[in-house]
């Protein structure tokens, strides 16, 4: 039957609204997937067509308050291989192992995996990476990345610590400042065709990344090699296991010098225990002896409980307190306030002690900083020990009168002894003094902070003039005096504890002096501490040489003149200098051999940096450019605390 001309029309209506329907379900299903699903879909085409890898971030340099270079991130190449791509894995692994010092199974069982793209090894020796580039293997590719370089070797390893692969910072300054020196990682990107293979080695990109932030410390290069150099000393010649000295501007806090023994070179951490790569002068806790007794004075002093000239009976060299014995190194009977520090009577300091009482004392120990961290920016710093008086008996009193039965850090004691150059202020100690980003812009300045003033200008004052006493004929500390310069400070001698019968040791030690120069004035602080030196162990025979040794040329370095001095000498910009002749500057003594001077005419930054590290060498670099003169000449031999330098120029 035909249809009605009503019939079609309807047809046409219903098949018009289907196809209606039909065209906005499919826009709309085409306006899902190209607008809202857009971004996620993208990504997955990325995925599907690029090889993404992340690269190690480019870490901030680490440098000396002169701008010297004390860690930079250097090019180097990495090794990567596209398994896919390698025709024959045991022959490609063969050749590999015996470069890269890899087992061949290793190697092919990387080269043989069902990945596109698998690391090798990362950040070669520019050797090594040339032996690779020559067998011109298809399927194997090179990216740059930054190696972490500490141009100076094992100086200021302790201070600055080091990193690991990542390269995320594992100890010192690269662990507290991570955050800053870690700079954004770039992604190295290969595009790939539908079947996942490599379109062409052009495509392989380095995109983005964005350099860390640089640091500039407190450390002065030179005076911590000089640091270093006397306590690496020291250490050998009495024996010892170990030492520290911690050298600071009593006037801001800023850390010029810290040094540990023994030390390690960061560039190969691994290779070094992790007991040589301890800071002792801030995880390290020590009885401090009779260094301590200047901050009882202080505490006396400050409460008016004695005159520095005021008399007292100091038993003849034996003492009874709570039933022990307190004995003194000789039979002294009067003694001045004075004295008792000059001579270092601790029967005399148990008196003193004594008068102050346990509250008073214990807050003028914690006021000058005892038991209780710095604020130092290193990671692991310790507090010390201090118990509370209230579980003082009358023997511990005594005891802590001269040092024991309290634990102390070299940072510590070294912050302590500022507070009375300083006029009795207490400043926070620090070691970063700026943050800059990689382009020269400042983001952070450190400024100098009081956290307290412990005593008045005036007891200061005073506990200075007897500290000075010290030095001076008939005291304790005489060998660290200098000539020229007024010299106060404090010799130590202090038993260590058996860890097995829980009583002092017998026989082992630690020897320590503290103080500052010039006393009218004081440039520096400088505590130094020798850690069971053989033989006669007293602070005044061991620690105060050193301490004079190294004043001595910090001093001279710093252009401060001994009194007396006539001619007043330009200040140069010490940055730009090699370091001075330290052998002029010490007394004479056997060296052996050292090593010899290469001959670095011509070279660039970067390959001087890169045969300083092959030949553990440490030597001052100033400049830009290429290699223009160089000292001792090549083929010379480097001697101890001779001058080994560098400069650069165009």
């Amino acid at each position: 039957m035909a249809l009605t001309e009503r019939g079609i029309q309807m047809r046409i209506r219903i098949f018009g609204v289907l196809f209606i329907l039909a065209f906005m379900t499919i826009a709309g299903r085409a306006y899902f997937l190209q607008v809202v699903q857009a971004p996620e879909l993208q990504g997955r085409a990325d995925q599907q067509r690029q090889q993404v890898v992340k690269l190690a971030p480019q870490r901030g340099s680490i440098f000396d308050r002169n701008g010297d270079p004390l860690a930079v991130s250097l090019a180097t190449e990495s090794l990567y291989a596209d398994p896919a791509l390698i025709e024959n894995p045991k022959q490609v692994a063969g050749q590999l192992g015996k470069i890269l010092k890899k087992s061949k199974s290793e190697l092919t069982r990387l080269l043989s995996a069902k990945k596109r793209f698998v690391w090798l090894q990362r950040k070669l020796d520019p050797e090594i990476a040339k032996q690779i580039h020559d067998l011109d293997i298809y399927g194997l590719q090179f990216v740059i990345e930054r190696k972490r370089y500490y141009p100076q070797a094992s100086t200021a390893a302790h201070v600055l610590g080091f990193t690991g692969l990542d390269p995320k910072g594992l100890e010192g300054i690269e662990l507290e400042y991570d955050r800053q020196l870690q700079g954004t990682p770039g992604r190295l990107v290969s595009l790939r065709d539908a079947r996942g293979r490599g379109l062409s080695s052009v495509d392989q990109l380095v995109q983005g990344g964005v350099p860390g932030h640089n640091l500039f410390l407190t450390l002065d290069r030179s005076l911590q090699y000089m640091a270093e150099k006397e306590l690496a000393r020291v250490v050998h010649e009495t024996g010892a296991v170990g030492g520290t000295i911690v050298m600071l501007e009593p006037a801001s806090g800023r850390i010029l010098a810290m040094a540990s023994q023994p030390d390690y070179n960061p560039n190969r951490a691994g290779h070094y225990q992790a007991g040589k790569r301890r800071n002792r002068a801030v995880c390290d806790m020590y009885e401090p002896g009779s260094t301590f007794k200047p901050f009882l004075l202080a505490g006396v002093l400050e409460e008016g409980l004695a005159r520095p000239g005021q008399k007292i009976y100091c038993e003849n060299g034996r003492y009874s307190v709570g039933g022990k014995v307190i004995r003194d190194h000789k039979k002294f009977k009067q003694l001045t306030v004075k004295e008792v520090l000059k001579f270092s009577s601790n029967i005399g300091s148990a008196k003193l002690g004594k008068a102050l009482e346990r509250e008073r004392f214990h807050s003028y120990i914690s006021d000058f900083g005892f038991g209780e961290k710095t604020g130092l920016d290193l990671p692991g710093e310790v507090g010390g020990m201090l118990r509370s008086p209230s579980n003082w008996f009358e023997i511990d009193l005594a005891a802590i009168s001269f040092g024991q039965g309290i634990s102390v850090t070299s940072i510590q004691m070294a912050s302590a002894m500022a507070a009375i150059a300083n006029g009795g202020l207490l400043m926070e100690p620090y070691i970063v003094e700026r943050i800059m980003t990689a382009d020269g812009q400042q983001i952070q300045k450190r400024l100098p902070e009081v956290r307290r003033r412990v005593v008045s200008e005036k007891t200061a004052r005073q506990v200075k003039d007897m500290m000075v006493a010290v030095t001076e004929p008939g005291g304790t500390g005489t060998k660290a005096a200098l000539a020229g310069y007024a010299v106060a400070g404090k010799t130590g001698t202090a038993q260590k504890v058996d860890t097995v019968t829980g009583g002092y040791s017998p026989d082992k030690r630690v020897s320590s002096f503290v103080g500052f120069v010039p006393a009218d004035n004081p440039a520096l602080v400088l505590s130094v501490t020798v850690d069971e030196p053989k033989g006669k162990a007293y602070g005044g025979l061991v620690a105060a040489p050193v301490f004079a040794r190294i004043a001595g040329q910090t001093l001279s370095y710093l252009n401060i003149l001994p009194k007396g001095t006539v001619t007043a000498l330009a200040q140069e910009k010490l940055s730009a200098e090699p370091l001075p002749d330290l052998a002029a500057l010490l007394p004479d003594v056997e060296v052996s051999d050292g090593l010899m001077m290469p001959n670095f005419s011509g070279m660039s930054y970067r390959q001087v940096l890169q045969t300083m590290e092959k030949k553990n060498l440490n030597l001052k670099l100033s400049g830009s450019g290429q290699v223009v003169k160089q000292y001792p000449a090549p083929g010379k031999i480097i001697r101890y605390g001779k001058q080994a330098w560098i400069r650069f120029g165009v």
